[in-house]
């Protein structure tokens, strides 16, 4: 399972994602829902834009979920959560939500990937702010995402 708010999904997520299918034979894209956040997009748009990126890729399925990670790979019968990271900041978050997830669920790994050079700079939140002053987004998201 690759989780995650992606709001949006970018080329960064993409990449995590076709790297992650050289390991796995399928890989399941997570939107989590957050009843107390307010994304940018809605989960609705948030799962088009997903459908939009992964066209044409194999092995390769989109679902919502609104429990705990651990939880609802366990109800999938997942036993991989996949989480891509551009810099140590990120990483330092990432290991210790997998710290925490390995203790509640041991049975369940967390795989690490660092996001290629190319798209280390990329981030959702600087997606939201070019599409907030009306800038051109489209080096930063997969080529089959219009939005």
């Amino acid at each position: 399972m690759f989780p995650g708010s992606f709001d949006p999904f970018t080329a960064g997520h993409l990449n995590i994602l076709k790297r992650a299918l050289t390991m796995f034979d399928e890989v399941i894209v997570a939107v989590g829902v957050n009843i107390d956040k307010r994304g940018f997009f809605s989960n609705e748009k948030r799962l088009e834009i997903i459908r939009q990126a992964i066209e044409g890729l194999e092995g390769v399925s989109v679902i919502e979920y609104d429990n705990l990670t651990i939880d609802a790979c366990r109800e999938r019968g997942i036993r991989h959560i996949v989480r891509g990271v551009r810099n140590m900041i990120d990483f330092e978050t990432e290991r210790s939500i997998a710290d925490a997830n390995r203790r509640l669920a041991p049975d369940i790994e967390t795989i690490i990937i660092p996001t290629a050079q190319e798209f280390a700079h990329i981030s959702s939140t600087a997606v939201r702010d070019i599409l907030k002053h009306g800038g051109d987004t489209s080096l930063f998201l997969p080529p089959t995402v219009k939005l």
